[in-house]
């Protein structure tokens, strides 16, 4: 760009004479104006009849405004101005750019879509006469226009649209099209014309020329634009009887856009062959699609600064997407799900990604992971009070005692994500021998090697719980008081992924199961409690064996099919889960069962939108169904409980009953609200199918429970926060409840 000549100037002083001058010789312009039958004045009648009031006042005169960083035209608004009319001291705005047929002057169609990409110049721009010389040489040296000039429209506020009237190229019609990849095909050196060559040499030399050419397009290979793509592009060819520069500017445009919406970032048109002669030819497009020609995997510390990582890089090779490798196309979906599969594995602070032009393999791109790693061992101690109901549902303090949590865990042993990692639970932390639960987990992935395409993971757990067994909760009336389940145990699993949601996990469980009341003695029975407020165990038996202990081994199984996915921010697809517990016979009174579940959820999207950021969610209807059964043994604390937030929403967790087998159904109908926040309204029922007579004791009858309810609602999910008003139908009465999480 041109220096602003008046930049370097000093500005003169003030001179009262110099401005009579100016006036004087605008005074002058106005009258040579009048005459011309054209042009911005509109016409000579129209300049006869104002001169008068032109004269003392010329409305029409853009006037400066020296704080703005542009300069006014300083003529009269609808004035057309050649590019050589142009002061070369001013920088003028650019208001508008049109193309123009250069005989009607009207806008020339489709113009704006086929070359507007090729223009430099944006509307609100500030450019130099310089500048805009240059900008209309490039355009001349441009193969696709045969004539090509500027001229300036000026507006009533000082700036100016531009206009380009042009005639476009045309080429002999043409049929198909062909797209070549020549990205990492060496460039070919130009060769300079002897202008003392004969007319045979120059023959000759084309020839070659040709030649070379042809070995060049033959070298390259067949680039990855879809066969549909060529296919749309043959049907615009084959409507027109030539090949016009506006229409094949459309075409490499389309090429380029696929390319691009398809996360092609490195892709571009380089050129394409000759079409002036040919007729009824192809035509070949060159393109460089962004090889990946070297991908490398850094380790960095803290500050940023490139170290010795303890990661196999087997590890994170196996993780990439099979696109994110030397020798492909780059595309940067493909690195974003490669930073969201690096991030899965929970082994690194932070992940990020580059990528840039290859300097030693022209046309190749050069792409880089860069990785923090976790420190390896880590320890960690949490304080927590527990807060339960109180009286009219408030708030209160189980304890004035705090409560504490000691975890520690070993990661990424062997730098192959392997885990051993523990967690120590103290009801009292200043009598913990009062209240005490553990969790420790070794986790063991790849366990067919790292190298071997099959994802398993064994797991091996030792753990110990403990929770209020909702099987022995009272009913609407009914008060008792509650009977905990605690459980130690061993757990060993494999899971095998088929994809990021989809599994198949199976194991063996050991677990030794006992029964406690709130004194935390051994509870063989339920407790009620009596008119007088006393205690009684009376209620049905809570284990096996009778005695409060169960000892029992099972094999447990699990596959999950989920192909659910998110639809801007809507939840929508399928999942369905398959669940047995199969007892071994081995434990108190050689307990022998079959547990199994099978549930069913569908997300069904209740109109067609556009999919893409920023774009609109879908409401969504959703359907949910699940049955669960047992044959054989069925030890009481093991019953299966319904209603509560995840089950038959507006009822307390087991409130409708405890059974042998149990039927669930749902519907919900989502409407989004605003960002990922959506109201909605739902009707849930869950019914027992007359199995809890087959309970030993019948719980749902000693607690006073139906053994059925339905429910129906509404309320609005923001975040992971659901905040509802359910009716319970069995007593008719509503309430509002604050949960987390999905209920599906």
């Amino acid at each position: 760009m041109a220096p602003n000549k008046s930049n370097s100037q000093i500005p003169p002083p003030f001179d009262p004479l110099h401005g009579v001058i100016k006036f004087f010789q605008g005074f002058g312009s106005l009258i040579f104006n009048s005459h011309r039958s054209g042009g911005g004045g509109g016409g000579e009648r129209n300049h006869r009849k104002n001169a008068p009031s032109n004269i003392f006042c010329p409305p029409a005169l853009a006037l400066e405004d020296k704080s703005r960083p542009w300069d006014s035209h300083g003529l009269e608004a609808g004035v057309v101005v050649q590019l050589k009319r142009l002061s070369g001291y001013k920088k003028y705005k650019v208001s508008s750019i049109n193309f123009l047929n250069p005989r009607t002057r009207a806008a020339a169609p489709g113009a704006e879509e086929s070359f507007s990409d090729m223009v430099s110049l944006q509307p609100g721009g500030v450019y130099t006469k310089q500048t805009l010389i240059q900008e209309l040489e490039s355009l001349s040296s441009s193969p696709y226009f045969d004539k090509i000039d500027f001229d300036f429209k000026t507006n009533p506020d000082g700036s100016v649209d531009v206009n380009i009237p042009f005639e476009e190229t045309v080429y002999p019609s043409k049929s198909r099209i062909r797209c070549v990849s020549i990205g990492l095909i060496p460039d070919e050196q130009p060769v300079e014309i002897d202008p003392n060559m004969t007319a045979k040499e120059q023959v000759e030399l084309m020839r070659r020329e040709n030649e070379k050419y042809k070995r060049r397009i033959n070298g390259g290979r067949e680039c990855i634009l879809p066969k549909e793509v060529e296919g749309e592009i043959r049907g615009m060819l084959m409507q027109t009887t030539c090949l016009r520069a506006s229409l094949l500017r459309r075409i490499l445009s389309k090429i380029q856009k696929w390319y691009h919406d398809n996360g092609y970032h490195g892709a571009f048109v380089a050129n394409h062959n000759n079409l002036e002669n040919n007729h009824g030819g192809d035509i070949v497009v060159e393109m460089v699609e962004g090889d990946i020609t070297k991908l490398g995997i850094v380790f960095q510390d803290k500050l940023g600064i490139v170290c010795e990582g303890n990661t196999d890089i087997a590890l994170i090779k196996r993780v990439l997407p099979k696109e994110v490798a030397v020798s492909n196309v780059y595309n940067r979906r493909a690195f974003e799900e490669a930073l969201q599969n690096l991030g899965s594995l929970n082994i690194f602070s932070s992940i990020s990604s580059g990528y840039g032009s290859d300097e030693k393999n022209n046309g190749g791109i050069s792409a880089q992971f860069a990785l923090q790693e976790l420190p390896q061992k880590w320890s960690d101690v949490s304080t927590e009070w527990s807060i339960v109901p109180g009286r009219n549902s408030r708030p209160t303090l189980a304890s004035l005692q705090p409560g504490a949590t000691v975890s520690f865990g070993y990661q990424n042993i062997k730098g192959l994500n392997r885990s051993l990692q523990g967690a120590i639970t103290l009801g009292n932390l200043f009598s913990p021998e009062d209240d005490i639960s553990y969790n420790f987990d070794y986790t063991h992935p790849y366990l067919d090697g790292i190298d071997d395409p099959r994802n398993r993971t064994f797991k091996a757990e030792c753990f110990n719980t403990k929770k209020v067994s909702p099987v022995f909760t009272g009913g609407p009336g009914a008060s008792n008081s509650p009977i905990w389940v605690c459980r130690d145990g061993i757990k060993a699993t494999i899971t095998e992924d088929y994809s990021r949601q989809s599994k198949f996990s199976y194991g063996l469980v050991m677990e030794e199961v006992k029964t406690r009341d709130e004194g935390g003695d051994i509870a063989a029975r339920g407790n009620t409690v009596s008119y007088n407020g006393e205690v009684i165990a009376n209620g049905p038996p809570t284990t096996l064996s009778g005695t409060g202990v169960d000892r029992m081994a099972f094999l447990q199984a699990n596959l999950t099919r989920d192909n659910t996915r998110f639809l801007n921010g809507a939840l929508v697809g399928t999942r369905d889960i398959f669940q047995v517990d199969q007892g071994l016979g081995i434990g108190s009174k050689f307990a022998f069962f079959n547990r199994h579940k099978i549930s069913t959820t569908r997300f069904f999207p209740l109109m067609k939108v556009e999919e893409g950021k920023g774009k609109a969610p879908p409401p969504v209807l959703v359907l949910h169904g699940m049955y669960v059964g047992c044959v054989g043994d069925l030890p009481n604390h093991e019953a299966f409980t319904i209603g509560g937030p995840t089950s038959v929403r507006g009822y307390s967790v087991g409130e409708i009953g405890a059974s042998r087998n149990k039927l669930e159904l749902a519907a919900e109908v989502r409407v989004p609200v605003k960002g990922s926040a959506y109201a909605y309204a739902f009707a849930e029922h869950g019914n027992d199918l007359g199995s809890s007579v087959s309970v030993e004791g019948n719980p749902t009858k000693s607690y006073m429970r139906t053994g059925h309810g339905s429910s129906y609602g509404a309320g609005v999910k923001i975040g992971n926060v659901r905040a509802e008003y359910a009716v319970d139908h069995n007593s008719n009465k509503g309430g509002f409840f604050v949960h987390f999480g999905d209920r599906f």
